[in-house]
């Protein structure tokens, strides 16, 4: 296995990678909509978390030489269930024609209170 911290993504706020290679698969820990300048949690709303959230595993999967075009499957933390709509209209749009596996489980509360937070599992296509 090899792990991978990315420079340009939020630092990691526990004894965690941002993601680990076995074989050809990429695990990528969960991100948060956190702003990889400041490490503060961003967007005050479900869709604007969302993005963030989208845009972190974006440069996770960049410094692999990946896009979210390489996702096999997603998880996504819902801090309330009533913002699955939110959350599905931007992950819609960030995905595209791409549609990766996914499981949506609603979580009480996860360690920086956010809205959301997405996991995910790459294939690196060699």
């Amino acid at each position: 296995m090899q792990t991978y911290n990315i420079p340009d993504a939020p630092r990691a706020i526990g004894p965690y990678c941002h993601a680990i290679r076995s074989g050809n698969l990429i695990f990528c820990s969960g991100q948060a909509a956190i702003d990889p300048e400041t490490m503060e949690l961003t967007g005050s709303d479900i869709k604007e978390q969302t993005e963030r959230v989208l845009q972190n595993l974006s440069v996770v999967l960049k410094g692999m030489g990946l896009s979210l075009q390489s996702i096999v499957k997603t998880t996504v933390f819902l801090k309330d269930m009533s913002d699955f709509q939110g959350m599905n209209q931007v992950y819609n749009r960030m995905f595209d024609s791409h549609k990766p596996a996914r499981s949506t489980v609603a979580v009480k509360q996860n360690p920086l209170d956010a809205l959301v937070e997405i996991e995910c599992i790459a294939e690196i296509s060699e």
